[in-house]
């Protein structure tokens, strides 16, 4: 039994060194190798933006439709020999495409348009490689932090679902008989939505794994629900946008009217609605996508000052430049879409605007993240 002691009896430095509470035990258990982790999800995110750009052009140059075959795995070696790339020809001139588009083509031809195709897929199979042996790695070491595992393996579930959706979208073009020349636009702005979703989820993520749980957990109890509220509206506005500008992208709409602020000379498209039923002009007249393109656009803007003007209000630093770089992006972003649509949207130019878009996007949930988990700023600092 331990002695009693005297209210005024001094506590040895030992004793007091015991009784003592020990920091960081919010995060003792919890931490993994949060930097680690981080820097592997910034590669990531670097690979699929590398893989948009490619993308994009692959679309631009029409090449999606090279490859006319889905080989996961086979296909990763590009053809060896002279036979070889002629089998993979004459299969190409079995579809719509070079039957009604391309017959002009020779051998060299289908090669230039068979790399970009060829190189896009083989950036999906090494993300699938980074990804598998960035998380099984750490999965192994035991060193995903805790609650965790779950948010990375959906990654690797939205990579694999994505590369099954972009064959769902390269197959749709690949037909005989049916005067299909390119893929549908509906299966683009869907393989494109997921890649955008994609970056979101690897963003907000590398953002959390950059500060440590007690300082979310303590930053979390500032959070200004209003600006969270405004930026995540801001959020699923643009990402109705660029669903909107795949639309464009699929039936090259970009090019269709190339005059500003007018199109066609007019107010309002003059073929808005030449298909029947009504609805396909929303989504396959090239003047009206273009036209709900462009004043998607207006309101985007507007609504991105109104949220801009109240993160100035901000009373942590941070995040009034967070917003104050989502607003000069978005105006740039403005001034970008109405260059590309005048020059018709040249490959440069549109594929500028489609990297700002990416931009743009981790920018806006960068500025989500920080009305969410403010960084504390002292009175002094």
């Amino acid at each position: 039994m331990s002695q009693k002691r005297n209210i005024f009896e001094e506590v040895s430095d030992e004793a007091r060194d015991e009784q003592a509470v020990q920091p960081g035990m919010i995060d003792r258990g919890r931490g993994g190798a949060r930097k680690a982790i981080r820097a592997w999800l910034m590669v990531l995110f670097g690979l699929v933006v590398a893989m948009i750009v490619v993308g994009g052009l692959t679309r631009l140059t029409d090449s999606g439709l090279s490859i006319t075959e889905w080989r996961p795995v086979t296909g990763a070696l590009p053809p060896m020999s002279e036979a070889e790339w002629q089998s993979e020809f004459d299969k190409y001139k079995q579809i719509d495409q070079w039957r009604i588009q391309n017959q002009w083509m020779d051998l060299a031809d289908f090669k230039e348009i068979y790399w970009w195709e060829w190189g896009h897929r083989q950036l999906g199979r090494l993300i699938g490689v980074v990804w598998a042996l960035g998380f099984f790695g750490f999965m192994a070491a035991r060193k995903i932090p805790t609650g965790w595992t779950g948010r990375l393996f959906l990654l690797g579930a939205l990579g694999g679902a994505q590369g099954a959706i972009g064959w769902w979208m390269v197959a749709s073009g690949v037909t005989q008989g049916e005067g299909m020349t390119s893929v549908a636009s509906y299966r683009l702005a869907t393989h494109l939505g997921l890649a955008f979703v994609i970056l979101g989820f690897i963003a907000w993520y590398a953002y959390m794994l950059g500060r440590d749980e007690r300082d979310l957990m303590q930053a979390r109890r500032a959070k200004e629900a209003k600006l969270f509220s405004l930026s995540t509206g801001l959020m699923h506005f643009a990402f109705l946008q660029i669903i909107i500008g795949a639309f464009v992208a699929g039936i090259d709409a970009g090019r269709s009217y190339t005059d500003w602020p007018l199109i066609g000379g007019q107010l309002l498209p003059p073929d808005m609605s030449v298909l029947d039923p009504w609805w396909r002009n929303l989504f396959e007249s090239p003047g009206l996508v273009q036209f709900i393109h462009r004043c998607a656009g207006y309101l985007l803007f507007a609504f991105g000052v109104v949220v801009w003007l109240r993160g100035r209000q901000s009373a942590h630093p941070q995040t009034r430049f967070a917003f104050n770089a989502v607003f000069a992006a978005l105006s740039l972003q403005v001034v970008l879409g109405i260059t590309t649509v005048v020059y018709a949207a040249p490959w440069h130019i549109a594929i500028a605007h489609q990297l700002l878009a990416v931009i743009l996007w981790a920018l806006i949930l960068r500025a989500r993240f920080l009305s969410a988990y403010p960084v504390a700023t002292s009175v002094r600092g």
